[in-house]
């Protein structure tokens, strides 16, 4: 692994490391923004195919320090729903980024990240509302999404908003399902050799830097504004999925 590592360089390892540990925080407060902030570090240093797989990985230890902060208020019985309709077409999501070129996969990453913010926004000026049969429906569509990009959080905080959790338990819940969902994508990426010590290597120093990021969030999370660093985050997004998207296209 450190083999892997020694690939990089100690500015690139610096980079990664302190987008790491500022989306951790960031996504440990507002639920979402690791997924979306890490491609635009990691895209211009590992190339765009291992993103996915690196942040699934990564992910295990950031959403596991998130709701091991929040475990009192882990809505399970939506968690359970949300997982059992989801986990088949996260497979075939997951099986279908690894068919992708970098190219393709730029493109994905990039589509999503751009998408997410006016996805969330639209969700929440109509006041979209669920009933669990709906929340299951949704669920079987987001589980493609998920499994085949890496900035798709976004849509699973408007579905549990939609079936009426709020603050704390939105973030708890969300990195609950994220734990077995991420297990799943990475088996699939496993079998599909998608899953590189490099891959690995990364994800592990991602993860590290970041476990403590939720247990800083969950001491900022009601003191600091949200809407300031969302605001910022969203322009961030939005500039850093075009910016991937046009760079695909003139590959």
């Amino acid at each position: 692994m450190l083999a892997a590592l020694a690939e990089l360089s100690a500015t690139e390892l610096s980079l990664i490391a302190a987008m790491a540990a500022l989306a951790s925080i960031i996504g440990g407060v507002a639920g979402y923004g690791t997924g979306a902030l890490m491609p635009l570090v990691l895209v211009p240093i590992v190339g765009a195919e291992p993103v996915v797989p690196i942040i699934a990985i990564s992910a295990l230890f950031t959403n596991t320090s998130r709701a091991a902060a929040f475990n009192k208020v882990i809505d399970w019985r939506r968690a359970f729903i949300i997982i059992v309709a989801a986990v088949p077409t996260t497979m075939l999501g997951a099986w279908g980024y690894t068919m992708l070129t970098g190219t393709g996969a730029m493109l994905v990453i990039g589509t999503m990240m751009t998408l997410s913010v006016p996805l969330r926004r639209l969700s929440r000026k109509h006041g979209l509302t669920l009933g669990e049969g709906g929340l299951a429906i949704s669920s079987f569509v987001w589980g493609f999404v998920v499994g085949g990009t890496s900035g798709a959080g976004i849509i699973l905080l408007s579905l549990l908003m939609a079936v009426g959790l709020e603050g704390a338990a939105v973030i708890a819940t969300d990195a609950t399902i994220s734990v077995i969902i991420g297990i799943i994508k990475i088996g699939v990426f496993g079998v599909f050799g998608a899953v590189t010590a490099k891959v690995v290597a990364v994800a592990v120093l991602i993860g590290v830097v970041a476990f403590p990021g939720a247990f800083l969030a969950k001491a900022l999370v009601e003191r600091l504004p949200v809407h300031v660093h969302t605001a910022i985050l969203d322009a961030v997004v939005i500039g850093g999925g075009l910016l991937m998207v046009i760079g695909a296209l003139l590959r």
